[in-house]
């Protein structure tokens, strides 16, 4: 089962500056890290980094949205 390119944060405990909860996020491909109870995600920087995969749950993003999300930035 493929897993959606988009999250939804729900939480952001000690990155506060970097993740807003309840906001959508681009999820980037990283199999190591998920071995590791992590996710690889573009967060506030611009820049991907690792957070814990708890943090997220992945949403379904309709076609539409998804080209709008893809602009962002």
């Amino acid at each position: 089962q493929a897993r959606s390119r988009y999250v939804l944060c729900v939480k952001n405990r000690g990155y506060a500056a970097s993740l807003e909860r309840r906001k959508i996020y681009r999820r980037l491909n990283d199999i190591r890290a998920s071995r590791h109870g992590l996710i690889r995600v573009v967060d506030e920087s611009g820049q991907d980094y690792l957070y814990p995969s708890s943090y997220f749950v992945s949403i379904a993003v309709p076609k539409p949205a998804r080209r709008a999300l893809s602009h962002a930035r």
